[in-house]
């Protein structure tokens, strides 16, 4: 059971299950794991993909003109300056499935 806790936390996430056909919604289980970098590419080149990664771009940091519209707004909003009180329940984040 613990092979599926990948599906459980995606989810969560997602709010889908990972393992119900997005068509029928029937439950789906797990055929074949395949890690082989050799039978991924051939299953990606098949299917019409590239089996190379797509490149990572450098991290930026956030634009500045949201930073300085952000802090005008908190500046002059009422709201931005009170903040939210506690919950009176503490929120369960395990996932009970």
């Amino acid at each position: 059971m613990s092979h599926y806790l990948w599906a459980m936390l995606l989810a969560r996430i997602y709010e889908a299950f990972p393992l119900n056909c997005p068509i029928c919604h029937a439950q789906m289980r797990i055929i074949a794991l395949i890690n082989e970098a050799g039978d991924v590419r051939k299953i990606l080149d098949h299917i019409g993909e590239s089996p190379q990664p797509p490149r990572i771009a450098p991290a930026r940091g956030p634009p500045l003109w949201e930073l300085a519209e952000a802090s005008a707004q908190a500046g002059n909003d009422s709201e931005w300056d009170t903040a939210e009180p506690a919950p009176e329940t503490e929120f369960d984040q395990r996932v009970a499935w």
